[in-house]
């Protein structure tokens, strides 16, 4: 069964996902590939992750905060301060983190939305899907 619209523009578009535990990234590569998105990159390293969104940017970001070295927070400023301030780019924070504190400084720094993790994947795919088609729309404007 799918669960995001059939939408072949918004299926094409480049997500960025950065978490530095494999079977992670399997399990959202795989669920978005499975609806149909063709353009999903992944890294187990948060500099990697930052080289490659410096290189192609991508149209959603899937990020992790807590990683080993260059975490998740520093990899969210790094993200914003290579956006252009006339450009709309979601970026999703998945997080363990349940603190206040954690949801309220990713959502200070620049993060769109957050999802605590475990997270129902198919509420992973809607949300990917709102801050796509939100994309679009400003991209339109």
């Amino acid at each position: 069964m799918k669960i995001v619209p059939d939408d072949p523009s918004l299926k094409t578009a480049r997500i960025l996902v950065v978490d530095d535990e494999a079977a992670n990234l399997n399990l959202v590569d795989r669920a978005f590939r499975r609806e149909g998105f063709t353009y999903v990159v992944t890294h187990l390293d948060a500099r990697e992750a930052l080289a490659d969104f410096a290189a192609t940017p991508p149209d959603l970001v899937l990020l992790d905060l807590m990683m080993p070295g260059f975490d998740g927070y520093e990899c969210l400023e790094s993200f914003r301060r290579l956006t252009a301030q006339d450009d709309y780019l979601p970026i999703l924070v998945l997080t363990a983190d349940s603190t206040m504190n954690a949801r309220l400084r990713a959502l200070a720094l620049g993060a769109n939305d957050v999802l605590l993790k475990p997270y129902d994947v198919g509420e992973l795919l809607m949300r990917s899907w709102v801050l796509l088609d939100t994309r679009r729309r400003f991209a339109a404007r």
